[in-house]
């Protein structure tokens, strides 16, 4: 056996220690068993195995047992197992940093909403291909715009601004169905219902704060809390792919260190793969295959490693294997695949071992240090350092208080992005086109007054011919008082000539 680090992982039945070479440990893993035979266990020590050697770990937990590793662990009760493997147990409790998606049990963790992406968010959504592809385009939209989408309400806005703009859009990037956006609206709707309002927001996580060491040089154990994040399983798995995926795309390259840069556990990896569609498949395959050279090791625990696409399993170099249980035809294929993947030990019939194995027993197979995995062997696993159990809420209070990362994601920054650009823009339209009208209207009163001040500039009218009683009795008056005064001017001139 070689003298190279490495994590003790407990003992095979013919008393050879089972280590997992850190040089290795990149190569990934699967520790795989039926309910109740001992996988959290086997992850617990695992990752408090890994913190030893100062490799920083993430982890879910699911049921909120594996909080017990924050906390020193019952010497006493495992003292003579750990006898029978020349180990020394000291109940020591591993540096360790609670987060949790809602922010109710741990730091709260949150992503952008363009940091997640459209293919991510169309399987939280559970989105057909149509709506995907309108959600496709609506990212496009805001990366051609400029437009910043940071929360839910962003897309919401940005959702609503693509509909409203369809006809435009369409004949630009292809067809926007109306009736798609309101489906995708609502199922914004569901998910926010479902808390994953919190999640989507800044400040975003810093992948800096997962890849910590203590003090003392132990690696951080970062505990996600998923007992409520379960109740929605495609935001469990899509927020798990999302970090992976941000740890494969910002992270350098390594090559193969002498130890991880970070261990990755996928507690109920099932759930990543079930439904999923080929191109998030072909996305996990790359992000799997590749990224162990940028020092990151990713081990996935389920409960058959049937659940796993076999161009993933193949990726898997350490297998830890617990019991399982055959007794349908389906279970029993699982079995046969689960034994097939294992190099063939000539001291027992590996299908019958793994059926055989008891609580804290299992087949264990890890890569040696020229890469090739090791013969399988029948094996018990080594008790934990830390608590078998989990730990309490005061405790759990002490821990969130003394973290280092304390004050950082507590509040939540709302800055300006989509939403308020997009109702600025709105309210400038609906502003330009009442002033529009405005002037519109001043235009038509202008030239209503101009017309009535063309008629009153024209010719007097005709004054009429009809008098009035008044004016005719002047009018005679008048004629009478002149025929008066020209007879008589006629009488006194013709009356002087008729005198001479």
């Amino acid at each position: 056996m070689t003298d190279a680090p490495s994590i003790f992982l407990g003992q095979s039945f013919e008393g050879e220690p089972q280590k997992l070479l850190l040089n290795r440990a990149n190569r990934h893993g699967i520790v795989a068993g039926a309910t109740g035979t001992g996988k959290t266990v086997t992850l617990q020590i695992m990752a408090q195995g890994f913190s030893d050697a100062g490799v920083p770990v993430f982890c879910a937990d699911i049921k909120g047992d594996l909080s017990g590793v924050s906390q020193p662990g019952d010497v006493a009760k495992f003292s003579e197992r750990a006898g029978k493997m020349g180990l020394e147990l000291t109940g020591r409790a591993a540096p360790t940093v609670f987060w949790d998606l809602f922010g109710e049990k741990g730091h709260p963790i949150r992503a952008t909403v363009s940091d997640v992406g459209p293919l991510l968010l169309a399987r939280m959504l559970e989105l057909n291909d149509v709506q995907e592809g309108v959600l496709s385009i609506a990212f496009h939209v805001a990366d051609k715009e400029g437009l910043l989408l940071l929360d839910l309400e962003d897309l919401r806005s940005l959702l609503t601004y693509v509909s409203e703009n369809a006809k435009t859009i369409g004949a630009e990037v292809g067809n926007v169905s109306p009736q798609s956006v309101a489906a995708i609206q609502r199922a914004l709707l569901q998910l926010e219902q479902q808390g994953a309002k919190s999640f989507f927001g800044e400040p975003a996580l810093r992948l800096d704060d997962l890849i910590r060491t203590s003090l003392d040089g132990r690696g951080q154990i970062n505990v996600l809390d998923s007992t409520r994040l379960m109740n929605n399983p495609r935001l469990y798995a899509a927020f798990l792919l999302w970090l992976l995926s941000e740890l494969f795309e910002q992270l350098p390259e390594i090559g193969d260190p002498d130890k991880p840069r970070l261990v990755f556990f996928f507690d109920e990896a099932h759930l990543l793969f079930k439904d999923a569609p080929k191109s998030l498949l072909e996305k996990i395959e790359q992000v799997v295959r590749l990224i162990r050279s940028k020092g990151v090791g990713v081990y996935f625990v389920t409960q058959n490693p049937a659940d796993i696409p076999d161009t993933v399993l193949a990726q898997m170099g350490n297998r830890i294997q617990h019991a399982l249980r055959a007794y349908t035809p389906a279970e029993q294929k699982g079995l046969r695949a689960a034994a097939q993947s294992f190099r063939t030990n000539g001291g027992f019939d590996t299908a019958e071992a793994i059926q055989a194995l008891g609580v804290g027993e299992a087949l264990v197979s890890t890569l040696d240090e020229k890469g090739a995995p090791t013969v399988v062997a029948r094996s018990k696993i080594r008790p934990p350092d830390s608590r078998l159990g989990p730990a309490t809420d005061a405790e759990r209070a002490q821990i969130l208080q003394s973290s280092p990362v304390r004050g950082v994601y507590g509040t939540a920054i709302n800055r300006e992005s989509a939403e308020e650009v997009l109702k600025a823009r709105k309210a400038q339209a609906t502003r330009i086109e009442a002033e529009q009208k405005q002037a519109e209207e001043a235009e038509k009163q202008r030239a209503k007054a101009q017309k009535e001040a063309a008629k009153t500039t024209r010719a007097p009218a005709r004054r009429s011919s009809r008098q009035t009683p008044t004016e005719a009795l002047m009018k005679s008056v008048l004629r009478t008082a002149g025929s008066t005064i020209t007879r008589e001017l006629l009488r006194g001139v013709l009356g002087g000539l008729k005198r001479r």
